[in-house]
């Protein structure tokens, strides 16, 4: 008998096709009613989720006595609790390296953005307001040659610093729990502790998991360590950063300005950012390329396959469940 699978977001059709080839697929349908008693209905019979998007824990997967994996079509698993899938036996996979070239893209777009005033003054010319040469309150500042410190120096960190090295000369300061001596060498990287960071960078590149130790990374202390003229990009997770204080930042004038793909709440639907012309405002669209998301698609298809078909996924978060 086939193991039953639940796909519930970021499901194509060719995905669900591929699926039905060795499972029998439940895939909630909005035209058929309320999608989360849906997926509660189903939940019992599952031996496999694959989607993105939704908080799951103990609350959630109690009455899914099946459940052997969860396949994330994500790299974060913060939606996750890994300490519930451990006690359970239950595999999480995720979708590392193949976002990272887009995500890291999206970075320097947010920083290039932020320091050219791109999308202000794509507002400002539609608005009718070019009657004459730009002046000097209108003028943005450079990106080569200034100095990039970025917060995390994982994969998509290193991809951020070597656009800004090798493509705008930038000198490259990082952050985090471990010394990147390959990083260092190939790129002149140097570590710096946070606060030294902060307070010598022109651009602050937040790259980090969210994790209690990251929640609230940056706040109103932070935030007052770093240049007036420097620019912050978060690209990472929303509750990294204190919202609050960052809008109090960027109101005053206290930080240049700042670019941001993640939010405290997604979707945010209103919010003083939203006032703010040194705000940069994006819907969480680092990953979202056509040929990304595929690619997530498909790996987060292969890990849930390997795993109901009892051989090990590529990409176990959780790797002290594997029984094989």
């Amino acid at each position: 008998m086939k193991k039953t699978v639940l796909a519930f977001s970021r499901i194509t059709p060719e995905m669900i096709e591929r699926l039905q080839q060795d499972f029998e697929v439940i895939v909630p349908n909005p035209r058929q009613g309320d999608i989360n008693a849906q997926f509660n209905e189903a939940l019992p019979h599952a031996h496999g989720l694959i989607g993105v998007g939704r908080k799951l824990g103990r609350a959630q997967l109690d009455g899914a006595g099946k459940l052997e994996v969860v396949s994330s079509v994500s790299v974060g698993y913060d939606n996750y609790d890994v300490d519930y899938f451990n006690e359970r036996g239950i595999m999480l996979t995720n979708t590392p390296d193949v976002l990272t070239e887009s995500t890291a893209d999206l970075a320097f777009a947010l920083l290039m953005s932020s320091a050219r005033r791109v999308a202000e003054l794509d507002a400002w010319t539609k608005a009718g307001q070019w009657k004459a040469s730009v002046g000097a309150p209108l003028f943005g500042c450079d990106v080569h040659g200034k100095t990039l410190g970025i917060v995390g120096l994982g994969n998509i960190g290193a991809a951020i610093a070597r656009r800004g090295r090798l493509g705008f000369n930038m000198p490259i300061i990082y952050s985090g729990n471990s010394r990147k001596t390959a990083l260092e060498q190939e790129l002149g990287a140097q570590l710096r502790s946070l606060d030294q960071l902060l307070a010598e960078a022109d651009f602050v590149c937040l790259v980090v998991p969210l994790s209690e130790k990251t929640r609230h990374l940056i706040s109103h202390r932070e935030l007052g360590l770093m240049k007036s003229s420097a620019i912050l990009v978060n690209i990472s997770r929303g509750p990294v950063v204190d919202e609050p204080a960052l809008i109090e930042a960027l109101q005053t004038q206290r930080i240049r300005g700042a670019g941001l793909d993640v939010y405290e709440r997604e979707p945010l639907a209103e919010s003083p950012l939203f006032q703010l012309s040194n705000a940069v405002t994006l819907p969480h669209i680092g990953s979202a390329t056509h040929e990304t998301r595929e690619a997530m698609a498909n790996r987060a298809l292969d890990n849930l396959r390997s795993a109901l078909l009892g051989q090990r996924p590529q990409d176990l978060v959780n790797p002290q469940v594997w029984k094989g």
